[in-house]
């Protein structure tokens, strides 16, 4: 029985290792990042993967950095036979890629070399992709660059959001390790080197990327909209305030009006204009300060205000 190290950290991550350990390989630690304060009340709280495996017995370790020698001492201790990691959120040093007899490989959330990065599973919806996939790979020094193992493929469907592709693409990756690691084992396996110049980048998203650009298509704004959701959510201005814009839909106009204007207000959301006659019709949203609520009660209440001719995306 080979002796598995496991590395991840957030929900993505969770199937993957509790599908290593049903399936009866010997998980003996598990790496992942520290406990972070949470919510506006700053509780502290443990990462998804040490919840997993603590209720599994594996002891855990938590390293800031795990490029500091005694951090980095603690996981060669455990003298694995192979690490696995998922989305665990640092880069590993190159004397721990080169412990492992067998290596050291990653599930990632994208057909690599495309999307490599912390956040491949945003920009493929972002990018309007209609599909994605799971690529298990080993790991180099380099972001995401190692040879490739096995790969598979996962459509996007035009309503998905980053919340409903996450949770195909954990349970796609579950699966494709557990086809994987017999082969990797056995050495039937003939990795596949990165072509470079396909090479993509999904870095995390930073907060000025999640304003809606309302001179975009719609089809673009609609992407942006799903490819924020549920985390880390659009938003845009109205009335000198911020708006999260968390769900809408696409609406086809003929319409002469100025990107972000509101060109229609109807009982269950209002339409703004976009760069084309693609128009967007918000349906769920949060004004500063409130819960998330559906266009229809924030029509009934605080934006009750709202008319035809209003400017959303103007600058605060």
């Amino acid at each position: 029985m080979i002796k598995i190290v496991f590395m991840g950290t957030p929900d993505f991550s969770v199937p993957v290792l509790r599908s290593i350990i049903q399936a009866g390989y010997e998980v003996i630690g598990v790496v992942t990042q520290p406990d972070r304060p949470v919510g506006r009340k700053r509780v502290m709280t443990p990462p998804p993967v040490k919840v997993e495996a603590l209720n599994h017995g594996i002891p855990v370790l938590q390293p800031e950095k795990i490029r500091l020698r005694e951090d980095l001492d603690q996981v060669l201790a455990l003298k694995p036979d192979l690490i696995v990691t998922a989305a665990f959120g640092q880069i590993l040093p190159k004397e721990l890629l080169d412990a492992p007899p067998l290596g050291c490989i990653n599930v990632h959330a994208s057909l690599l070399p495309e999307l490599r990065g912390g956040a491949p599973i945003h920009y493929s919806i972002i990018q309007g992709k209609e599909k994605t996939g799971i690529t298990i790979m080993y790991m180099v020094e380099k972001l995401d660059a190692g040879d490739i193992l096995t790969q598979v493929e996962v459509p996007i469907l035009e309503a998905d959001n980053v919340g409903t592709l996450h949770d195909k693409l954990s349970k796609a990756g579950s699966e494709l390790l557990l086809s994987t690691l017999p082969k990797l084992i056995n050495g039937e396996l003939v990795p596949i080197p990165q072509n470079e110049e396909e090479a993509t980048f999904a870095y995390n998203i930073k907060r000025e990327q999640e304003k809606i650009d309302w001179s975009k298509t719609g089809e673009e704004i609609y992407n942006h909209i799903r490819g924020m959701n549920p985390w880390p959510v659009a938003y845009t201005t109205l009335a000198e305030s911020v708006v999260k814009i968390w769900w809408a839909t696409k609406v086809a106009t003929n319409k002469s009006a100025l990107p972000g204007e509101v060109i229609g207000i109807e009982e269950d959301g209002f339409i703004i204009a976009s760069g084309n006659n693609t128009a967007i019709k918000v349906t769920e949203l949060q004004p500063a300060g409130k819960k998330k609520m559906s266009a229809e009660q924030f029509l009934r209440g605080s934006g009750s205000f709202l008319k035809v001719g209003d400017q959303l995306g103007v600058s605060v």
